[in-house]
């Protein structure tokens, strides 16, 4: 009962503060990062401690809610719910880890934030005692406000069958790009990128790939919990697609408030965003009982991804027909309408593109 309730009081808190979030869409926009005060929200709210376990003060609950938050989040503001959807989702990562690596960064902080670099854009180099990491990652979410980054990579010469890792890296050992975010939607995600030189990742910071992306990681850490068998290809889009289904309904919450409008077009927009809403969760419910008779067979992962972009892809065209039916003061450059309109575009093309960096 401890998760059911700590989910409640996560609901709870984005409502108390949706006003907030809300309010600070443009803000966002402008500084091309999330305003301190959105951050200090979404903290608040602890949605980023719902796939973190609870020995390491996190909440363990299912992942159909921790996607219901992001939903919320993101029909408040695009950018904060892409944040909440990419950023709440290494947790579920790091929980299979060596036990060093969960002491290393938990213990230190248990509200800390992980931000996610799945492309294989690095080259890892064995030597003794771990590895050599260099590389650079584009468009890692938040990474003003993380202190430390999931980053995919090569293994050049030994690692696992597959020859990819995810490393752990803290902050300090990389450099943040400046103005290097440029997109025309998800701006106040201030996805900006990275680049890693030579740096030094020893073993233990260092996950198996294979096994997180077929799901058999959490056995061999022994986690019992069905949520961290599941396999990384259903997990890793999970909250980036949710995001993107919140501004779908952001978009229609905002339309009808201003526009008065509840006709044919506002009603076949809603049935088609509710439709998103319930293929995601199906989809990955269907997931969470698979596991509980053993391993999720390559089928089920590729049957997810491919439910997944398809939920996203007809809830930003739900989107593009509301739009197409709003008038030009639902699009000025101030209205929440447009930017969650240019930010769902956005999402919608990383979440195609995170199904193809996600092996299945």
């Amino acid at each position: 009962m401890r998760g059911v309730e700590m989910t409640r009081d996560v609901l709870d808190g984005i409502n108390e503060n949706a006003d907030r979030i809300q309010a600070l869409g443009s803000d966002n926009e402008t500084l091309r990062r999330l305003d301190d005060r959105t951050v200090a929200a979404l903290r608040e709210s602890g949605v980023m401690h719902m796939l973190q376990p609870v020995e390491f003060g996190g909440i363990e609950t299912h992942p159909g809610d921790f996607a219901e938050a992001v939903l919320e989040i993101a029909r408040l503001d695009g950018s904060a719910g892409w944040v909440a959807g990419s950023v709440g989702v290494p947790p579920w990562a790091l929980a299979s880890a060596d036990r060093r690596l969960r002491d290393e960064v938990w213990e230190a902080d248990p509200d800390v934030w992980i931000a996610s670099a799945h492309t294989p854009s690095g080259v890892l180099l064995p030597v003794d005692g771990g590895y050599r990491l260099s590389g650079e990652w584009r468009a890692v979410a938040a990474i003003d406000h993380c202190e430390w980054v999931v980053a995919g990579a090569r293994v050049v010469g030994a690692g696992d069958s597959a020859g990819l890792g995810y490393s752990l890296v803290p902050q300090a050992d990389l450099r943040i790009v400046e103005e290097s975010w440029d997109a025309i939607g998800l701006i106040g995600t201030g996805s900006k990128s990275i680049t890693i030189d030579d740096v030094f990742i020893p073993g233990h910071r260092l996950l198996n790939h294979s096994s997180i992306v077929d799901g058999t990681a959490a056995g061999h850490a022994g986690l019992r919990n069905p949520i961290y068998h599941i396999p990384l290809s259903t997990i890793a889009p999970l909250g980036i697609t949710a995001a993107v289904i919140g501004m779908a309904e952001g978009v229609l919450a905002h339309h009808v408030e201003t526009a008065g409008a509840d006709g044919p077009v506002e009603e076949h927009a809603a049935a088609e965003i509710r439709a998103s809403r319930l293929v995601l969760l199906d989809t990955l419910t269907a997931s969470f009982n698979r596991v509980l008779d053993g391993p999720v067979d390559p089928g089920m992962r590729a049957r997810a991804r491919r439910d997944q972009i398809a939920a996203a892809r007809r809830a930003v065209r739900a989107i593009d027909e509301i739009v197409c039916h709003s008038s030009v003061d639902a699009l000025r450059r101030t209205s929440a309408v447009q930017r969650l309109w240019r930010d769902a575009h956005v999402g919608l093309a990383t979440v195609v593109g995170e199904s193809k960096v996600v092996v299945p």
